[in-house]
């Protein structure tokens, strides 16, 4: 995080068991966007070259590297801009709730369409698939946008899927009543909520999902009014 900017990263690793992890991964892509969102460039550019330098700096190939979704947060004292790449989507609150959130990733899997690592590949930075931060810089001309002026926004909220799930998969509570929570009890009152809520459904029964869990990062970022 920056006195201007926040990213929000979620790592996924490569199936090839030569490729570091995606942890490693989006710790470096972290660090780039760091330099990057420096220069106040639009986010796209940014994304493409931090992208691009991961990928030079150690060598990683298209296909068979590990990735990272993005979403990312800018800001000066007139507008925020903001980018997200797969499914870790920013919620801007104001006089109304406005979500940016990429949901390609999840038709294809709603659709059955990424069930083996090969279908992965396959549709992965590809048309008619899904597009996320690899090793190459042309999926970020592929990220949505958006902007708000200063004034129009008092919070935002960016979050994994391991987050947003609560409220688009589990309807354990909407967006609006998320900051709510977070604002009163804290944000880990809102990770602990999705929690508990899979711990009460280890088989996956009530909410069917690959996985018991799912990393979780959520940033609340305040605004006071200008």
């Amino acid at each position: 995080m920056l006195d201007h900017a926040v990213a929000v990263l979620d790592g996924a690793t490569s199936a090839d068991p030569d490729q570091p992890s995606g942890g490693w991964y989006s710790e470096r892509l972290a660090a780039h966007l760091a330099r990057e969102l420096t220069t106040g460039d639009d986010l796209r550019e940014v994304l493409a070259r931090a992208i691009a330098g991961v990928a030079q700096a150690n060598d990683l190939r298209p296909g068979s590297s590990p990735s990272s979704t993005v979403a990312m947060l800018r800001w000066d004292a007139a507008r925020m801009d903001s980018l997200v790449l797969a499914d870790s989507p920013i919620v801007a609150f104001g006089q109304k709730v406005d979500v940016l959130a990429d949901d390609r990733l999840v038709a294809l899997r709603r659709a059955g369409r990424l069930r083996t690592q090969a279908a992965v590949r396959a549709l992965r930075n590809q048309p008619g698939g899904f597009w996320v931060a690899e090793a190459n810089p042309s999926a970020a001309g592929q990220a949505l946008t958006r902007s708000w002026p200063r004034a129009e926004v008092d919070a935002v909220i960016l979050a994994t899927d391991g987050v947003s799930c609560g409220v688009d998969e589990y309807g354990l509570f909407t967006w609006a009543e998320a900051l709510r929570l977070a604002r009163s009890n804290g944000v880990d009152a809102v990770l602990d909520t999705v929690r508990a809520a899979e711990d009460s459904d280890p088989g996956a029964r009530r909410w069917p999902r690959a996985k018991r869990h799912d990393d979780q990062a959520l940033v609340l970022v305040e605004f006071a009014r200008p």
